[in-house]
């Protein structure tokens, strides 16, 4: 059928509802919008999907979310799982408790047992309780940080970690065979609680999450002595951290908390911020006027599904708060748990810290000195997830910490994705310990930059909306991977890799490889003085995204490379 042709059918099938056909009345002659909504059926990624709410097959609403739980139900079935169930949370976005019940009811009309949070959760803790359950997958309901007209679908599997290939595509494969919505099943909640296989997940699971996070302190002497003196704020971003985050610190005995009040109760608006991203500085605008009123050490916010954690803590230098970025907040964790593990003799042998390749390059430097292995994977925290199963698999090595450079890390493996709720209590816990030395957060990081090079990152983006951008990006990418330059801002290509064709081209060598990863649409330059630079189409918001990284002799010298490599990307894709 045509867009036009597919548009009738929801205003004229009865399977649509009144409220869906409504919605759809009122765009009638705007062919624009109706194009928009209808040219394509709302694509089912790697991870998921994500889409603007509304009615439509390339928008987020119950009869795509229906659909894409049927392809996951046929998958499971296929492989004979079904008995173990799934579990499913959601967070505070507009439609997501009916998302998650419309998945739920999908499963359960297969024969699927759900085990489904009664409210609102962190993504980390579906992770964390899909083990605990048993269950062969989970379903998060989520658009993580994006703009408020959106929401979203992610997959996970038994491992706690997002789906990875080969599922991921098998799974796509199921979903994108249901060609009729009379494929799709559901039934009603008293019946799917007759049959067993409906099931709230009770509080316990939230005690057992707050136990397996504190068995990760490794000062709880040094969190008694300074708690009290440290002064924390801290906003959820209108999301699921608050009850969380606020129960960790209280339990670890971190006294002085304040919570932004314009900002502690759920609302998928997100009234006080265009965009509820803990890497704007723009959604810190009342944490920073609550800190200075309280004059706070630390100021931290977390994303609408409480993965993600942005950081600004109070340089008693300067007086000013300072921000952290992602990179940044990750090598303060990292360099606080390789040094106090070597410092009590619980340093393993076999250690590995998880990145990826997009991801800050002080990494290197540090698991170097502490004879710690660094492993880099694709951009997605789930394949650093995925890296845990295989070390548990292979008993290679052991899991130390992961981090990408979108603000997103995690400590120890009670989750297989990156957990802002640990991240606020081991920060929070690095903080007490260095207040412990006479030194802030801000004291710490110079100390970083001074012994491991001054490292500064950047990511540009590009949103091109609709079927014209999704054109533009391809042919964006197809550009610079056919015409490939001998120097960015001045500094030589040294290497070059193409990950979807899965070749690394060596100039020093003059030798190809293999990249070593999977396929992806991912171009990479490695630049002379420890630089480099990616462009990548980003995998969940129509953007391309061009990752820029460079190491100074000083603070000044890394940030003049840093602009002078972003404006030479810039110019590289815009010829």
């Amino acid at each position: 059928m045509n867009v036009q042709e597919t548009y009738r059918l929801w205003l004229e099938d009865p399977y649509f509802d009144e409220d869906t056909k409504e919605e759809l009345r009122k765009i009638a002659g705007n062919e624009k919008e109706i194009e928009e909504r209808f040219y394509r059926n709302l694509e089912f990624g790697t991870g998921g999907l994500r889409g603007i709410i509304g009615a439509g097959t390339n928008r987020m609403n119950i009869y795509t979310v229906r659909k894409a739980t049927q392809g996951l139900a046929n998958f499971i079935l296929k492989e004979g799982d079904e008995k173990k169930g799934a579990a499913i949370a959601y967070d505070s976005r507009n439609r997501s408790p009916e998302f998650a019940q419309e998945a739920a009811l999908c499963l359960a009309a297969n024969g699927i047992k759900a085990y489904i949070f009664p409210s609102l959760r962190p993504t980390p803790m579906l992770s964390f309780a899909l083990r605990e359950l048993g269950c062969t997958a989970g379903i998060v309901i989520t658009a993580s940080h994006n703009p408020p007209e959106y929401n979203g679908y992610k997959v996970y599997w038994e491992d706690g970690a997002q789906i990875t290939y080969p599922k991921d595509q098998e799974i796509i494969g199921e979903v994108n065979a249901i060609t009729d919505f009379s494929q799709v099943k559901t039934i009603s909640k008293k019946c799917a609680e007759e049959k067993g296989l409906y099931e709230v997940i009770g509080p316990d699971m939230d005690d057992k999450y707050m136990e397996a996070l504190k068995k990760l302190v490794l000062h709880p002497e040094i969190i008694k002595e300074e708690a009290s003196h440290l002064k924390i704020v801290y906003t959820p971003l209108h999301g699921t951290g608050n009850l969380p985050v606020r129960r960790i610190l209280k339990e670890l005995g971190f006294e002085q908390v304040y919570v932004v009040k314009e900002q502690e109760l759920p609302d998928g608006n997100f009234p006080t911020v265009s965009y509820p991203n803990p890497e704007d500085k723009n959604a810190f605008r009342l944490a920073l006027a609550l800190a200075k009123e309280v004059d706070a050490d630390l100021v931290l916010a977390t994303d609408p599904d409480a993965d993600r954690l942005g950081v600004y803590a109070k340089d008693t230098v300067t007086g000013e708060y300072e921000s952290f970025t992602g990179n940044m907040s990750g090598m303060l964790i990292m360099e606080y748990i390789l040094s106090q593990k070597k410092a009590m003799g619980m340093l393993p042998g076999n250690g590995a810290v998880v990145t990826t390749i997009v991801s800050g390059k002080m990494a290197r430097k540090i698991t170097k000195a502490y004879g710690v292995e660094l492993i880099e994977t694709l951009t997605g925290f789930k394949y650093i997830g995925e890296q845990i199963k295989f070390f548990e698999q292979d008993h290679t090595h052991e899991f130390l910490f992961g981090y990408e450079e979108s603000y997103g890390c995690l400590v120890g493996t009670h989750a297989r994705d990156k957990d802002a709720v640990v991240a606020v209590m081991a920060l929070c816990e690095a903080a007490a310990w260095y207040r412990h030395q006479g030194m802030t957060l801000c004291d710490q990081m110079r100390k970083l930059f001074e012994t491991y090079g001054y490292y500064k990152e950047g990511l540009s983006t590009v949103t091109l909306k609709g079927q014209d951008g999704a054109g533009k990006i391809a042919e964006i990418m197809e550009k610079v991977r056919t015409e490939v330059p001998q120097q960015i801002g001045g500094l030589a290509v040294t290497q070059f890799r193409d990950y979807r064709e899965n070749v690394v081209v060596d100039y020093r060598s003059e030798t190809k490889s293999d990249t070593g990863l999977p396929r992806s649409n991912v171009l990479y330059f490695e630049l002379e003085g420890d630089a480099w630079c990616c462009v990548r189409p980003s995998g969940t918001e129509p953007k391309i995204k061009f990752y820029i990284g460079v190491r100074g002799t000083s603070e000044t010298d890394a940030a003049d490379k840093l602009v002078r490599v972003t404006k030479a990307v810039k110019t590289l894709v815009q010829q």
